[in-house]
C-alpha cells in the first residue's frame, strides 16, 4: 500500500524515486505514465547508465524495460551486471526479464511461435508482486524469446498457455520479472502489479503531488535565478502559461514575457494572450511582431525539421535582441515537458530514436547567451494541467488543447505561404468552432485541421474546381505520448466538411485522419 506521508517539503520530492532503465521499448513511456500516476517521481534513463550514476541517484527501485531486441543476439544490448548486486529492488519487463535471466546464468531461448496480443495470467504461487492480481486476469504479451531454465534462486509464480514461465522471483534479493507488458491498459491488474512493486517492495513514498511540486517549483525558481532577471517566451498556450506564473509568483516583476507574432498563429491568438496576461494577471508583457521575418526565412522550405530548427532558432534571436532592448536578462524561461525530453533526444548507446526535434530542446543555438529555466521538464502534460489550476489559473487557460510551438507551420505540409496560412486559420477555426459546439472539446486531446499539399477536382455551382485538401485530426490521449484517433460522429465530421468547403476559399476537399499514435504522430510533422 501506498506510504502516505503527511507533509513533504520541496527537498524530499525526489527521495523516493523509481530508475527506468530503457531497451528501446515502445511502452516506456507508459510505464513512467503508470508510476507518476501512483504520485511517485520516476525518471527514463539509457540502459548505459552507469553503476555509480546509479548509485547518485538513490533510486528506492529500478525497472528494466521492454525492448525490440534478444539477449541472443551477438550485439544484444546488455546492462552492468553489478546492478544485480546493488541491493535495490528490480523489476524486469518482457525483455527486461528475459535480461535477468539471461545475466544471471539462467537459460533463454527464442520461442517456437512468437506471442503477440493478449493471454490469461494463470497464477502458480504467492508472491508480494503478484498479490491482489486475480487469477485468468488478462494480460497483454509482446515477445519472441521465452525462459527456458531459471537462473539459481529464483522461482516461476505465474504462467500462460503458451509461456511457461510469465513471472519469476527472487525474494531474498528482491529481483523480479514478468514477461508480460503491466504498463498497458490492455493487462487489467497492470496498475495493482505495478503499486505491488513501487509501495510494498520498493517501500516509496507517494509524494509526487501537486501542492508539493508547486512548492517545489516555486523554491527551485528562486533558488536558480536569485537576484536575476527572466525572460520568458510566452506562447498562451497551457505549458508557456504555467512557467510564466509560476516564475511571477517566484519573482515578481522582474519576470518580463514576450509573445512574439511569428506569423504562424491562429485566429486572434495575439489579442487573447494580451487580454489575459498583460490586462488581468498584471505581469509584464512585450509582443513583438516578427512575422515578416519568420516567414521571410522560412520562404521555400518544406523540410519539417527544417521548419522546426529555422523557428526555433528564430525565437532565440528574437528573446536576445528584445533581452538587449529591454534590459539586463540573464534567464530565458521555456515551456519544456519531460515528453519533448523523451521524444527528442536519443538515448546515446541506447537503442532509443530520435522521433522528432523539439522547438524547446532541438531547436537552440549552441551560443545562446541566455541560461535556461525549464521548470516544467520533469512533468507530463495533466501534471501542468494539475499544478496550474493549483496556482490559479483560469479552467479555460488550463484546458486548451497543446498548440505547436512551431505552429501552423508544421500544419501547413510544403511550403508557407501569407495565402496558405489564411486558407488554414480558416479552417482551422472552423474545426475548433464545431468541437466546442458539440461539447467534447474536453473530451479530446487535440483537434484541428491540417492543409495538404495535393489539390483535386470538384464541382461547384455546376463549375469544375481545382483546389486544395484539408485534413482533420482529433485525437483522444492522456498526456500525448499515446493517442488515438477519436472516434467522433458522423454528424460532426459532416459539418466540419460542409462548413469548410462552403467557408473557406480554396478548399473543395476535407479528409478525417484514421491514424493512431504509434505508428503516426499527433502533428503531421
Amino acid at each position: 500500500m501506498p506510504q502516505d506521508s503527511q507533509k513533504i517539503s520541496s527537498a524530499t520530492l525526489h527521495e523516493h524515486q523509481i530508475l527506468i532503465l530503457d531497451f528501446g521499448s515502445q511502452y516506456t513511456q507508459n510505464i513512467a505514465r503508470k508510476i507518476r500516476e501512483a504520485q511517485v517521481f520516476c525518471e527514463i534513463y539509457p540502459y548505459t547508465k552507469s553503476i555509480q550514476q546509479i548509485r547518485t541517484l538513490r533510486p528506492k527501485g529500478i525497472i528494466l524495460s521492454g525492448g525490440p531486441a534478444s539477449v541472443l543476439e551477438k550485439n544484444a544490448t546488455l546492462c552492468d551486471k553489478k546492478l544485480f548486486e546493488l541491493g535495490i529492488p528490480i523489476l524486469g519487463i518482457c525483455y527486461g526479464m528475459q535480461l535477468i535471466a539471461h545475466m544471471l546464468d539462467g537459460k533463454v531461448s527464442t520461442a517456437e511461435d512468437r506471442e503477440y496480443g493478449r493471454a490469461q495470467l494463470k497464477i502458480k504461487q504467492f508472491s508480494h508482486l503478484l498479490k491482489e492480481v486475480k487469477n485468468n486476469s488478462t494480460i497483454w504479451m509482446s515477445h519472441g524469446d521465452l525462459i527456458e531454465k531459471l537462473p539459481a534462486g529464483f522461482k516461476c509464480t505465474a504462467f500462460t498457455d503458451n509461456s511457461p514461465i510469465a513471472a519469476i522471483e527472487n525474494s531474498i534479493k528482491k529481483i523480479y520479472g514478468l514477461q508480460f507488458h503491466p504498463e498497458v491498459a490492455h493487462t487489467i491488474d497492470g496498475t495493482t502489479l505495478l503499486s505491488n512493486f513501487i509501495f510494498d517492495i520498493c517501500k516509496c513514498n507517494n509524494n509526487w503531488k501537486v501542492g508539493s511540486l508547486a512548492e517545489y517549483s516555486i523554491k527551485n525558481i528562486k533558488t536558480q535565478v536569485k537576484d536575476g532577471h527572466v525572460l520568458c517566451g510566452l506562447s498562451g498556450g497551457v505549458d508557456s502559461s504555467v512557467v510564466a506564473m509560476l516564475i511571477h509568483k517566484a519573482i515578481g516583476d522582474r519576470l518580463t514575457c514576450i509573445f512574439v507574432d511569428n506569423g504562424l498563429l491562429r485566429t486572434d491568438e495575439r489579442q487573447k494572450v494580451e487580454l489575459a496576461f498583460r490586462d488581468n494577471f498584471h505581469i509584464n508583457l512585450d509582443v513583438v511582431d516578427a512575422s515578416d521575418r519568420f516567414l521571410k526565412k522560412l520562404q521555400g522550405i518544406s523540410d519539417p525539421e527544417k521548419k522546426r530548427k529555422i523557428i526555433g532558432n528564430t525565437f532565440i534571436e528574437v528573446f536576445e535582441e528584445e533581452a538587449k532592448r529591454l534590459g539586463n536578462f540573464e534567464y530565458l524561461a521555456q515551456g519544456t515537458l519531460y515528453p519533448d525530453i523523451i521524444e527528442s533526444v536519443s538515448f546515446k548507446g541506447g537503442p532509443s530514436v530520435v522521433i522528432k526535434s523539439h522547438h524547446n530542446v532541438g531547436g537552440l543555438p549552441e551560443k545562446m547567451q541566455l541560461k535556461l529555466v525549464e521548470p516544467l521538464r520533469e512533468l507530463f502534460k495533466d501534471e501542468v494541467r494539475k499544478l496550474g489550476h493549483e496556482i490559479g489559473l483560469p479552467d479555460a487557460m488550463i484546458q486548451r488543447q497543446p498548440f505547436p510551438g512551431p505552429g501552423l507551420a508544421i500544419r501547413i505540409l510544403g511550403n508557407i505561404t501569407k495565402d496558405r496560412l489564411e486558407i488554414l486559420r480558416e479552417a482551422d477555426k472552423i474545426v475548433l468552432e464545431e468541437i466546442k459546439k458539440s461539447g467534447l472539446y474536453n473530451e479530446i486531446w487535440q483537434a484541428f485541421a491540417v492543409l495538404l499539399p495535393v489539390k483535386t477536382v470538384g464541382v461547384m455551382g455546376d463549375a469544375r474546381t481545382y483546389e486544395n485538401v484539408v485534413a482533420v485530426r482529433a485525437v483522444t490521449s492522456t498526456d500525448g505520448m499515446t493517442a488515438d484517433w477519436a472516434h467522433l460522429p458522423y454528424e460532426i465530421l459532416a459539418q466540419f466538411s460542409n462548413r469548410i468547403i462552403n467557408e473557406v476559399k480554396g478548399v473543395n476537399r476535407v479528409v478525417y485522419d484514421i491514424s493512431s499514435k504509434p505508428p503516426g504522430t499527433i502533428e503531421w510533422e
